[in-house]
């Protein structure tokens, strides 16, 4: 990152994490099912309580029969620039977890799908690729159209493509197009005791 971009770390990490962003300007270039399975091997080796592994994720490469139903599910301001991403992926986690021959509740399966979401992210990065979250999207139909039993909860969904020039967005979509910063890390931690109101 440049000295001007608002993504300068204040202690020294992996270039990774700082150069990592979520783009909404994609190529429109395709995505083989092989190499969208490596992005997804990534999430397979994420941790997770108890190894219980409650991520799933449904997926859809554009131009295949199952890209519409999932691309229909978006809130209209993220059809806009998701039609040119290469897939698209619900993210989904198991609310419970097997114990002693039973199932128990997971208190943490929507943690551990998240850190599942962020290796896919890192890995899209690492590969040539931008992954972009979401929360935009038609939550109860969602849970009807991909067929997600009680017992899951649809975490979000994410569109993954090759970055392409913001000029394929909207103007205000433009705007936005950047790294956004990230606040200081003395916001976010405190030694010993829960600081914030």
């Amino acid at each position: 990152m440049s000295a001007a971009s608002p993504r300068q770390p204040g202690y020294p990490v992996d270039p990774l994490f700082v150069e990592r962003w979520s783009p909404r300007a994609f190529t429109g270039e395709a995505i083989a099912e092989s190499e969208l399975m490596r992005l997804l091997e990534a999430a397979r080796w994420a941790p997770s309580a108890f190894n219980a592994q409650p991520w799933r994720f449904v997926y859809a490469r554009r131009d295949t029969a199952s890209w519409q139903p999932l691309f229909e599910l978006l809130l209209e301001g993220n059809r806009s620039w998701v039609q040119r991403a290469a897939a698209l992926l619900a993210v989904v986690s198991k609310e419970t977890r097997g114990a002693d021959g039973g199932e128990v509740p997971s208190r943490t399966h929507s943690f551990d799908t998240g850190a599942a979401w962020m290796s896919v992210a890192l890995q899209a990065h690492l590969a040539g690729w931008a992954a972009h979250g979401m929360a935009g999207f038609e939550l109860e139909r969602a849970r009807t159209v991909l067929g997600v039993p009680a017992g899951y909860r649809i975490e979000a969904m994410v569109a993954i493509g090759r970055q392409g020039d913001k000029s394929v967005l909207t103007e205000s979509q433009q705007q936005r197009e950047l790294p956004s910063a990230r606040r200081p890390l003395g916001e976010s931690v405190a030694e010993g005791r829960f600081i914030w109101s």
